[in-house]
């Protein structure tokens, strides 16, 4: 008795390829949909965090910090604050979702307080989606 051994032919290992590749174009979109609306939400959520910080730094000091002290006052504690009863966060603030950094500004545009935001993924100013900029107010 002989044995055949059976082995895939190039033409189909070719069809499977293809099969596999046009189903993660149909799946990788939708999976880095859902990566940039994580990367918002982490954004927002850190916002809010630093919000009610600079909330508590207010509440010990009488005052916003300064556009000047900005958003590192909240935990590195500056002797020259009467009042800083700090840290009001447990360790340094960190860059947005994207790796860019907060934009703290005192006193704030429109009427608020102060303007905190992330610029979104771009790290630019305006944008739409996930380039849009967030803010502390929205």
């Amino acid at each position: 008795m002989q044995h055949h051994r059976h082995a895939f032919t190039l033409i189909e290992l070719l069809v499977v390829i293809v099969i596999i590749a046009l189903l993660s174009s149909l799946v990788a979109p939708k999976f880095f949909g859902k990566l940039d609306n994580a990367k918002v939400k982490t954004t927002k959520a850190q916002l809010e965090m630093i919000a009610t910080a600079l909330d508590a730094f207010r509440l010990d000091v009488g005052r916003y910090p300064s556009t000047d002290e900005g958003l590192a006052i909240l935990w590195a504690k500056n002797s020259d604050v009467k009042g800083w009863s700090g840290p009001y966060l447990p360790k340094k603030v960190p860059a947005d979702a994207w790796e860019h950094p907060y934009m703290y500004k005192f006193p704030g545009n429109n009427g608020e307080d102060y303007e905190l935001l992330s610029y979104g993924a771009d790290g630019a100013e305006g944008g739409e989606d996930d380039r849009a900029d967030l803010s502390v107010w929205e």
